[in-house]
């Protein structure tokens, strides 16, 4: 993936920063797998379950991605 910003840009991959430390302090940090398949199926069940469905997002008003479509939905048919 490209940068986001350009060479020398303070906000240079602060998405990504962004995420990787959520993911490390709400999941890495917290538990020791045994094999490489359970981190990943961890990993993956982080990312696709709980960061982009369920986890309330400063970005979205402190509600989840799932209630801020919604809403948005809500919005769009008022």
């Amino acid at each position: 993936m490209p940068s986001f910003g350009s060479v020398g840009d303070a906000f240079d991959d602060a998405m990504m920063e962004s995420f990787w430390s959520s993911m490390q302090n709400e999941l890495l940090n917290r538990k020791k797998w045994n094999t490489r398949l359970e981190l990943t199926n961890a990993m993956f069940d982080y990312n696709e379950v709980f960061y982009n469905r369920q986890r309330r997002h400063s970005s979205l008003g402190y509600v989840s991605p799932v209630e801020f479509e919604l809403s948005m939905k809500e919005q769009q048919t008022a």
